[in-house]
């Protein structure tokens, strides 16, 4: 075989895979499609798909359509925004760390956001997520920061069990702060209950416009480092002798999940486990190309969330388990494998 047949060789493999990738993406599209139904359809009261239906297009304001409109619309609209951010921030920083066990949560993200957030709203009397979501940022970013500082303190190397370990114990440090702070004013927390256990329930439409600028924002920047993502993975000299731009990819790919993991917290509460299970499991499918990875995720992150929500409401009727609960059960076990796996640290 020649050098040009070859590369016609080459070629057709690389346009069947694109294929093969485009129909399982859409296939992606139509799961988050059924389980939105589910989302408006299944709770202590089930709906039927009519009154669904009618909902959205032919509002009454009358029985169960009242339940449909006024409750699930937002709390499905919620979990795809919230759910394409933490899908995309376990992505990006999986990729931007070559770390396969990285995870807003797992590595204290999501825990710094919300030690922000109930600051603000404990000692600044901050009620509305528009002005409270700037302190989820600069939780975020700077959970990061104190959980990259402590792995690579002394002379081992940042290892992702290492980082994973520093992220577990600064998670620790800033949860036992947050509800330290909640306990010594449990009247301006009253309402926000549900939010830290990482729920859906109970938010409004402005809460799902308050963060979906952010999310959107950061979905934009992860689609600009989605391709230095994969001459990430090869390694920073290899990286760099192809021509890609190693510092900016990560500068942005960080910027991002501070976006998304902020934007996250703020709108739903501390939600773990997504970010993890869901890029881990598009891999599989997809191969190590972190393009397809990222665009996966934005469909099947908040497919995962939406059903974990539908399951915490049906499992303990006529009471409800937050969705962020369901996902630690789930995601725990997926966890530990990941740990235990020979292959983890050289992925």
């Amino acid at each position: 075989m020649n050098v040009a047949e070859l590369d016609q060789e080459t070629r057709t493999d690389h346009a069947s895979e694109g294929r093969r990738h485009a129909v399982g993406l859409l296939g992606a599209a139509v799961v988050l499609a059924l389980t939105c139904v589910l989302s408006l359809a299944i709770g202590t009261e089930n709906v039927g798909p009519s009154t669904v239906w009618h909902s959205i297009v032919d509002y009454t304001d009358t029985g169960n359509q009242w339940i449909v409109h006024e409750l699930r619309i937002p709390r499905t609209l919620l979990g795809i925004v919230v759910g394409i951010a933490l899908g995309l921030s376990g992505a990006l920083i999986q990729g931007v760390t070559r770390n396969p066990l990285a995870d807003a949560q797992i590595l204290g993200i999501n825990s710094g956001a919300g030690l922000f957030v109930v600051a603000a709203i404990a000692f600044l009397g901050l009620r509305s997520v528009w002005s409270y979501v700037w302190f989820a940022f600069v939780g975020a970013f700077v959970a990061m920061a104190l959980v990259y500082l402590i792995g690579m303190t002394g002379r081992a190397i940042a290892t992702p069990v290492r980082m994973l370990l520093a992220g577990v114990a600064a998670g620790a440090v800033m949860e036992g702060l947050s509800y330290g702070i909640r306990l010594r004013n449990p009247r301006a927390f009253d309402s926000m209950r549900y939010w830290d256990a990482g729920a859906l329930d109970g938010h409004t439409l402005a809460v799902v416009a308050a963060v979906a600028p952010f999310v959107v924002l950061g979905a934009a920047m992860c689609l600009y480092v989605s391709r230095g993502l994969n001459a990430v993975a090869l390694g920073d000299e290899l990286a760099v002798a192809m021509g890609g731009n190693v510092v900016r990819t990560r500068v942005v790919g960080l910027l991002a999940v501070t976006l998304l993991a902020g934007a996250a917290t703020a709108g739903a509460g501390p939600i773990g486990f997504v970010g993890l299970m869901v890029p881990h499991a598009v891999r599989w499918f997809t191969g190590p190309d972190w393009r397809w990875i990222c665009a996966y995720s934005v469909f099947l992150a908040p497919a995962l969330l939406l059903t974990a929500d539908v399951v915490g409401r049906v499992v303990v009727k006529p009471g409800e388990l937050p969705a962020g609960i369901v996902t630690a059960f789930v995601g725990a076990p997926v966890l530990i494998w990941l740990v235990r796996r020979r292959d983890a640290a050289a992925l």
